[in-house]
Formats: structure tokens, sequence, C-alpha cells
């Protein structure tokens, strides 16, 4: 028996000895041949999210923030407001395979959800900001996004006496500033979190052994175990926030759809690589446009795991549709062998039709029994400056 098999028959025995502390610590294989293993996180309810000291909440504040992630100014031609792609009732992102782009564009990722966006060290596919604040600005004035220009959008709220009046109240300036703004809507995503009252693994692991199906806690077995899962999607946000090559399929469009080659081009550009790789883009290079270090190409950061249930399609690319795709894909040990820097942990499995069956009923306990919805809020609207006397 290898060392790898022992160590996730461990991890699987591990699995099932849980407490109202939380699971065992479990012990993987690392990712290359003789390198040192290394314990991952258990699986356990989420804790408070964390809240910078340069943007403390309050109520006012996430009042706001929740009005500018609905409303359109905050926008190029006021069509492309935050909630466009991060819908409450499609899960938080927007339920395609690849996000809406701006009018006359068209995007080239999978929108993912906000929910418990909180938790991330680093954001988007590639982790290419490192805050909700950061996020904020990247989507609002991003060319195939928003496309919204700060300067205008800074204006459009000085033309809406309510939000002069909100901005005082809340940062204590005289007019609305995009920072500000940006700020605000970072408060009110970070509101935005899985209730542990209502996920079935997190009533389970505070004491409720009702919780879990008989099938979930078999999948969770799996989960630990035979499927390796814990791996990359460890700790309560139940991803390790790492960046692997998985051998994911391209999505067909980019070889059908002009709008869609056209932004795969521009991205390539913009993103500041090579000429060879500019000419030769086949495919979405992932964390390499931020390194531009061969290794990473292909590579993408992992997604957490939590609210599964509303959150499809899956993958950078919105490629699987269905939880027993994803399981499927790995259980088959990923993508082509010959994709660029595909991982060593991803390989067959040998699932059974009834692990795979139990496996997705464990994913899919990592979910509220509800969906996260929420009425849109009133939108106050623009006045004419009267000139001072």
């Amino acid at each position: 028996m290898t060392t790898f098999k022992r160590n996730l028959i461990a991890a699987a025995i591990a699995a099932v000895a849980v407490s109202a502390v939380g699971l065992a610590p479990v012990v993987i294989a690392a990712d290359k041949p003789m390198a040192k293993k290394t314990a991952v996180s258990p699986l356990g309810p989420l804790p408070p999210a964390p809240i910078p000291t340069d943007n403390p909440m309050s109520a006012e504040k996430v009042e706001l923030g929740k009005m500018l992630f609905w409303d359109s100014r905050l926008g190029g031609d006021a069509s492309s407001p935050c909630v466009v792609c991060h819908e409450p009732g499609k899960g938080w992102g927007d339920g395609g395979e690849i996000s809406r782009g701006y009018p006359g564009t068209q995007h080239w990722r999978n929108s993912q959800t906000v929910l418990n966006a909180a938790y991330y060290n680093k954001l988007f596919w590639e982790g290419s900001v490192t805050s909700l604040e950061g996020q904020a600005p990247s989507a609002a004035e991003g060319n195939v996004a928003g496309n919204g220009d700060p300067s205008l959008m800074e204006m459009r709220m000085r033309f809406i006496p309510e939000y002069v009046a909100r901005f005082k109240k809340v940062f204590g300036v005289d007019w609305p500033r995009m920072f500000h703004a940006y700020q605000a809507i970072a408060a009110f995503e970070r509101t935005l979190v899985s209730d542990a009252k209502q996920v079935p693994f997190d009533r389970y692991m505070a004491g409720d052994k009702k919780a879990l199906s008989e099938s979930a806690q078999r999948g969770m077995a799996v989960y630990h175990g035979k499927g390796g899962c814990i791996q990359c999607h460890n700790g309560p946000l139940a991803s390790d926030q790492k960046f692997y090559s998985l051998g994911v399929p391209e999505n067909e469009v980019f070889r059908t759809d002009p709008l869609y080659q056209i932004t795969h081009r521009w991205e390539h550009y913009q993103k500041g690589v090579n000429e060879k790789d500019y000419r030769n883009a086949d495919k979405d290079l992932g964390l390499y446009y931020i390194t531009k270090n061969p290794k990473d190409v292909g590579k993408f950061r992992t997604p957490s795991l939590r609210e599964l249930k509303y959150t499809a399609p899956f993958m950078h690319n919105g490629i699987f549709y269905t939880l027993d795709e994803v399981v499927d894909f790995y259980n088959k040990g990923g993508g082509e062998a010959n994709w660029p820097n595909k991982t060593a942990l991803v390989k067959p499995l040998g699932l059974t039709d009834q692990e795979k069956k139990d496996l997705v009923a464990f994913l899919e306990a990592l979910s509220m029994d509800k969906p996260l919805l929420m009425d849109p809020p009133k939108l106050p609207p623009y006045m004419p400056m009267k000139a001072a006397k």
C-alpha cells in the first residue's frame, strides 16, 4: 500500500471522528514527489467574517453599500450594476457559463458568487486583488464588466441628494467619492455569508447528528478519504485558496463566437503577455497573467464549496452545470494528462456510482437549506443642482 493511500485511509477515519469542536486535522501527500507531507485545516463552521481596520462596519454603511450594489449608475452606460452579475436569485452569480459582458462586448470567465467572498484573501479566478475593496473597482471599471469611468460615476452620485447626505453621514465627506463607494459596497458584501444554523454540515458539527443524511455522512468519508477532496477544499471555507491546474477543458464558445474570441485576445494583450503567447492564444492562462511564471499557466484559485446548491455552473469557464459532472471530472482524473502544469493531486479515483452519489449529497450539505434572497432597495433619483446665492 502506498503512503498516499495510507494517508487517505487515515483521513477517512478522521473524517467520521467528529466532535463539537470540529474535525481532526488531516495529513495528505504533497503535490510534488518527495516533498514534505502537510497537514490541512479541517472543515468546520465559518468564523465571523474578518473586518479590515480601515473599513469598519456600520448599519448605515451596509445600507448605503446595498443601494450602490443595485444602482446601475455605477457603471459605464448605466446598464451594469454589481447585481447584474451577482443576482440573489442565481446564487449571487449570474447563472450563466460565462458572465455577461458590458454591452457590445462579452466577458470571458464565469461570474463567481459573492457569497462568503469576505473570507477570501485573493479574489477573482486568478487572485488579482486581495480585498473586497479592491474587487469592487476592478468590476465596476473593468472594460468587459462595468466599464465605468470613476469621475463620471462620482459626478452622477453628486447629483443625487440622498447619496450626498448618506456619504456625509457615513464617511464625513461633503461629496460622494468612488473610494468610499467601494468601501460601502465591500461592507455590504461582507454581510452575504452562510448562516450556520441553515447549513446541515454546520449543524452536524454543532452536535445535531441528524442534520446529515446517511448518504451525506458516507459522502463525508469519501470527501476526506478515497475522493481526496480535503487536499484542496479544506478549512471552514472549504478552500485552501491556492492555485492549481486541473486540465479543465476550454469552453466551446471561445472557438465559435467572435465576441468571445475578441475578449480572449484582448485580455491576453492587456494583461501583458509576450508576443508569442498573444499570437498563439488558445486558452485562459490563469495565474500566469499575474506572475508571468510559466509554471503558473492554467492555474486558478480553489473556489469555496459552500453554497454549491445555488451557484452552478462551475469552474472558471462554467463548463459544468451539475455537481455530478464535477464529481465525474475528478473521478476520471481531471482533464488531459498533458495539460500545462496539471497538478499531481488530481488522479483517477475509482469511485463507485454509490460513492459518487454520496459525495454529491455531502457537497450539497455544505449549502444552506434555503438560498439567501434579498429584495432590491429603493434607489434615490437625480436632482438638478441649484446655483449658490
